[in-house]
Formats: C-alpha cells, structure tokens, sequence
C-alpha cells in the first residue's frame, strides 16, 4: 500500500525561503494557488514520489535538495535531476492524472509548499502566468536531463563527482554538505570503492578541506577547477532561461510574506513535516 507524503507528521516552525516559480508570478496568479497550499518539511532520504505513483501531490520547494532517481531492473539506481526551491515536483501533472516514470528523494532535508495535483490543474487552466512558469520549467529540468546524460557518458568520475558536490551546494546555506558517500554513489552512479577514492582524490586537491560521517566539506572555487564543463554551462543556460522568460522574481534571498504561506491555515493546511522513508 503506497503511504502518502504526509502521513507520519508533526508541527514544524512556519518559515521559508520562496520558491523561484511561485515568486515570478504576479499576486493574483500566485492568489489561485495560496488559498490551497499546505507547508511541508522533508528529512534526508524521505521518499516524496515513488516510480509508479500518481504524480500528486505538487511540491514547491522552498529549500532542500530533491533528487530524481531512476530504478533499473537489476536494483541499482542512477540520479538523473537534482531540485531544489527553482522548481516544483509533479508539475507535470498539469498534463493530467499520471504515474511517475522516476523516484523523487530527499538528498537534502527541506520545506515545501504542497498543493493538490487538482487544484493546481484548475489554476493552472485560469492562469496564463502559472502555465508560462511550469513551460520554463520543463524545458529547464529537460536540460538539465540532457547535460546529466550527456556527462555521465563523456566525464571522468571526478568532474561528474565535482558537478554533484557543486550543484548540492547551491541548494544549502553553508560549505559543509549533509551527505553521505551512500548519497554520492547513487547521485554519481558509482560503487561506493570508487567514491572513496575520488573523495581521496578531491581531498589532495584541496577541493574538500575535510569529511567526516555524514558531511562533506567543500572548498568551492577548487571544485570549480575540477568539475567538468557540464556545471557551468547547465547553470548559465538555466539561469538565462529563468531570468529571461520568467516574470521579474523577488530577490533569490527574499524570503516570503509570512500571509503568502499563511494562507495554508485557512483552508485547513497546517504546517506538517514529511517523514523519512520507511518509519
């Protein structure tokens, strides 16, 4: 039996950091969404989506790092996106009622306004903004799709390994990276042997200062020297998509009104947090 994302829940703190998609769009268009909104958080390693489920509900980080994975028939998995607070998980849903081709999972823990994947259909039918920043996101998360295929095809472990470490760093407040070298196996697509000794390799380069259980700590500007070309030119496309196509955003630090999420608890939506996969 599936368990639904927000079963398992207790009350967390109402803060957030806005959503990319949901800060360019104008107060009305964001207005058809708020009223429905419920405030999530997510641990490390919480299942948000399994392969196979409807795509319900919407998820719209406002922090956190998201990763799409891909379950292969002999039980490996390879990662084949990365999200975080510039996209919005199940939008394609918009589409219609549909299953999951991937695993959504929690690499990074984080918060999220979730809608129902109806009510957002119904807003996304009533709003020309809404459509216009879910088109820039598919188009946005198929680039990303191309880069991260093309990369795993064409780079050597520890570009692609640099890549990973550096596009979870955009997603976090700080240089010490809650991961694990679980986590970046599966993100690079590699035996955990492999891991330890790229990890080996990017400490001599001084691209990570230390690592201990459960973190990393990165230098950045030599992990940019080391990672492949992918990064740079993946982030620099998708910025320019955003900047160009998306409404004027509130600045990337700007948090949100605390009214813009509130609106939750008047449609009976309480702050709720979503629990690690398994429990």
């Amino acid at each position: 039996m599936r368990t639904r994302p927000h079963e398992d829940i207790v009350t967390v703190p109402r803060t957030a950091i806005g959503n990319r998609l949901l800060a360019a769009l104008p107060p009305a268009d964001l207005g058809l969404l708020t009223p429905h909104f419920q405030k999530v958080s997510f641990e490390p390693d919480a299942v948000l989506v399994r392969s196979g489920d409807e795509l319900d509900p919407v998820y719209f980080p406002h922090s956190g790092a998201i990763a799409f994975m891909l379950d292969m028939p002999d039980g490996q998995t390879a990662a084949t996106t990365l999200m975080g607070r510039e996209g919005a998980l199940a939008s394609f849903s918009v589409l219609g009622p549909s299953l999951s081709s991937v695993t959504a999972v929690a690499r990074i823990a984080g918060t999220a306004s979730l809608i129902s994947a109806a009510k957002f259909r119904a807003a996304y039918a009533q709003s020309a903004a809404i459509r216009n920043v879910v088109q820039v996101h598919a188009r946005a998360v198929l680039l990303q799709l191309q880069h991260v295929a093309a990369c795993n095809a064409l780079h050597r472990v520890d570009g692609r390994m640099a890549r990973w470490l550096l596009q979870l760093h955009d997603r976090v407040p700080d240089d010490l990276l809650p991961v694990t070298q679980e986590v970046l196996a599966q993100l690079v697509g590699v035996r955990r042997t492999t891991v330890t000794l790229t990890m080996s390799k990017l400490r001599e380069a001084g691209a990570i200062p230390s690592e201990r259980r459960g973190f990393v700590e990165i230098h950045r500007a030599r992990l940019e020297r080391i990672a492949c070309d992918c990064y740079k030119l993946m982030q620099r496309k998708i910025d320019r998509m955003y900047c160009q196509e998306l409404a004027p955003p509130q600045p990337a630090d700007t948090p949100f009104r605390e009214s813009t999420i509130a609106a939750s608890d008047g449609a009976g939506g309480e702050s709720k947090a979503v629990s690690r996969a398994g429990r």
